[in-house]
């Protein structure tokens, strides 16, 4: 199986971005990091990677996992 790539919600130019991971293109621009989530999140769920979710400063703020979690969970 690979290993698909992440996507992270970034500061942008025009607000916020939602961008794969290893990626010069963004997936799509948002106005606000609220907005930047919820599309990133759809992306995420439907391509099945994990969401990373930046603070203004570039700080990761939390992540998300839609689909590479073990099954069953360890622990």
């Amino acid at each position: 199986m690979t290993k698909r790539s992440n996507h992270h919600v970034v500061p942008h130019k025009d607000g916020w971005a939602v961008r794969r991971e290893n990626s010069d293109r963004v997936s799509g621009t948002y106005p606000t990091q609220g907005d930047a989530i919820r599309g990133g999140r759809e992306i995420s769920k439907n391509q099945r990677t994990e969401l990373v979710i930046h603070r203004p400063n570039g700080q990761i703020r939390e992540k998300d996992s839609h689909g590479n979690d073990p099954s069953p969970p360890k622990g």
